[in-house]
C-alpha cells in the first residue's frame, strides 16, 4: 500500500510538472498573457470540449473531496482543491488520492 500511496505522489508531481512545461512553452512562444492563453484553449471545437471535459471533471472531483472530508474528516486533502484550479486535474486527483491513502489510524 505504501508503493501505491507513494505512486500518487509521483502522478501529483507529475500532474505539476508536465503540463506546467507546455504553458510555459506556449506562453514564452506567445507572449505572456493569461487572457491569450486562455483564448487558445477555445481555438477550435476539439480543444472547447477538452477545456468543457476537464472542467466538469474537475468540478465533480472537488464536490467528490468535499464529501469525502466532511465524513472522513481528513482536513489536509482540502489541499487538492486548489491543485485542481490553479494547476490542474492531472495534478489535483493524484493528490487527492496520496492525501486519502494515508494510513488509517
Amino acid at each position: 500500500m505504501r508503493m501505491l500511496r507513494y505512486l500518487w505522489l509521483a502522478l501529483a508531481l507529475w500532474g505539476a510538472v508536465h503540463p506546467m512545461y507546455w504553458f510555459m512553452t506556449y506562453m514564452s512562444q506567445n507572449g505572456w498573457s493569461l487572457s491569450a492563453l486562455i483564448d487558445a484553449w477555445y481555438v477550435n471545437a476539439s480543444t472547447t470540449g477538452l477545456v468543457w471535459d476537464l472542467t466538469i471533471a474537475a468540478i465533480a472531483l472537488t464536490l467528490w473531496i468535499l464529501s469525502e472530508v466532511a465524513v472522513r474528516r481528513n482536513w489536509i486533502a482540502l489541499l487538492a482543491i486548489p491543485a485542481i484550479f490553479c494547476i490542474g486535474v492531472s495534478c489535483g486527483l493524484p493528490l487527492y488520492l496520496y492525501f486519502r491513502s494515508k494510513p488509517v489510524a
